[in-house]
């Protein structure tokens, strides 16, 4: 078949904005985000063993600015409380602000600035957080700054990966579980390369490493920009298209999407014990020796947080594949369902837990649990929190969408503070009662969000095949 010269030229503008059959911008997006999460979870990896194993101790506690304040707050709310105990609260403290202040950071970019200057600024903030924590006095203020510049960065990466693609477009859903890998390359490599810097030569070298990756996300995305779309606030302004009331198509999406919030909150607050309590059973619980032909030792504790993300990107194709075979034969799960089977792939997990703690009998039990734990959890992830970001892309207004991406993130805000309120009972509560009840809570959730397919199938579907 001939094609005009006008045809040619644009087939052939539209291959050089594409690789591998999406546009540039994924590559970029995907390779910022790769390494903003390399610093994040590098950082995370190190954070609670940093505290218990130091920050926390008779002195070096007293050296922290705002510790003491800290420390009075969290024994006002609930009594006296320890190394183990103080740790997990401020675990739980900053892993749920990091996903509270996406909210502000969304609404930022969406009314002020737009979403490339408010990405920028997330960014510079996250790369001096963390190479302030590599002062013990500064840990705090270092702290602030990362949740700060988080919530900056965090709901605009995700919600321009939807914006590279008009409404409609199948290749969204993919697109999202692409920009996924990208997330769990960097938290894969994180343990592996900050973690072991940190264990073996201290861990500020650890931090610094984490600094580092932020630095790289950082320049990578400057180099990115002219690549990228234009974000949504000067999009509508060079349009000239005036703030309109919500339709009720809009208002019936955005009500499906907080329908979902509080069963979502209940995933984080029991998926999170993996940084936190697991973290503690590696190192407490766990016989972590290997005995290989070619190779002798123990498993670093970090390392274990590599297991996860390793597991995402492993099976991120098959079951993306068990979608597609799925969808042919008319059977693929709706998304509430996959949300539903991603909590109570968390269930399970746990309960791998429960007959390892039992088998244990308050000794060491074996690696191959924590794998079979991670294995588990890992597909209930994916059942989840990809299909969760895809969804907020297809159902949110655009004028909403940073905001909207926000508050989804925003559910990991309540699930992480419960989860450190939930690991302060680590130390008190047997392991096998402890992990029963990270179970049952996980099973709450599952069935919460499954009582929501039938009334929200038709909603969700609706918004999102609106123009």
């Amino acid at each position: 078949m001939a094609f005009s010269t006008a045809e040619q030229r644009r087939r052939t503008r539209k291959a050089a904005n594409e690789l591998f059959g999406h546009p540039r911008g994924l590559t970029f997006l995907f390779a910022t985000e790769m390494w903003e999460r390399f610093s994040y979870y590098g950082m995370r990896a190190l954070l609670v063993l940093y505290m218990v194993k130091l920050l926390l101790l008779p002195g070096h506690a007293d050296n922290v600015i705002g510790l003491g304040a800290l420390r009075s707050l969290f024994e006002s709310v609930s009594g006296s409380v320890d190394v183990q105990p103080l740790s997990s609260h401020i675990y739980g403290l900053y892993t749920g602000l990091v996903y509270l202040t996406p909210v502000f950071g969304g609404m930022l970019a969406d009314r002020v600035l737009g979403q490339h200057r408010t990405i920028l600024l997330g960014a510079a903030m996250m790369a001096i957080g963390h190479f302030m924590m590599a002062f013990e006095s500064l840990f705090l203020i270092a702290l602030t700054m990362l949740i700060l510049g988080n919530g900056a960065f965090k709901p605009n990466m995700s919600a321009q990966v939807g914006g590279l693609y008009a409404p409609g477009d199948p290749r969204r859903d993919r697109a999202y579980s692409i920009f996924y890998v990208g997330i769990n390359l960097g938290a894969f490599l994180a343990p592996l390369v900050c973690g072991t810097l940190g264990e073996e030569l201290g861990w500020h070298y650890g931090f610094t490493a984490a600094g580092v990756g932020m630095t790289i996300a950082l320049a990578i995305y400057l180099y990115a920009m002219p690549a990228l779309p234009p974000d949504e606030l000067h999009r509508a302004k060079a349009a000239g298209i005036e703030k309109k009331p919500l339709d009720r198509n809009e208002r019936r999406g955005i009500l499906a999407l907080i329908a979902l919030f509080v069963p979502t909150t209940l995933f984080w607050a029991t998926y999170e014990q993996q940084g936190n309590t697991i973290v503690l059973w590696a190192d407490d619980h766990t016989d972590r020796t290997i005995n290989l032909i070619f190779w002798h030792g123990q498993i670093p504790i970090t390392w274990f947080q590599a297991f996860n993300p390793f597991l995402i990107f492993v099976f991120t194709p098959f079951v993306i594949a068990l979608w597609a075979w799925q969808a042919k034969r008319g059977r693929e799960p709706s998304t509430v369902t996959k949300m539903s089977i991603g909590c109570f792939g968390v269930t399970l997990a746990n309960l791998i837990m429960v007959a390892a703690a039992w088998q244990a009998a308050g000794d060491e039990a074996s690696w191959l649990w924590l794998l079979g734990y991670f294995v588990v959890i890992t597909i209930g992830e994916l059942y989840l929190s990809p299909i969760g970001l895809s969804l907020v892309s297809k159902v949110a207004p655009a004028r909403m969408v940073s905001m909207l991406m926000g508050l989804w993130l925003a559910t990991s805000f309540a699930g992480n503070l419960i989860a450190g309120w939930l690991g302060s009972f680590w130390s008190s509560m047997d392991k096998t009662t402890f992990f029963l009840m990270i179970a049952g809570i996980a099973l709450i959730a599952s069935t919460v969000i499954l009582a929501f397919n039938r009334p929200l199938r038709n909603v969700i579907s609706d918004q999102a095949a609106a123009p």
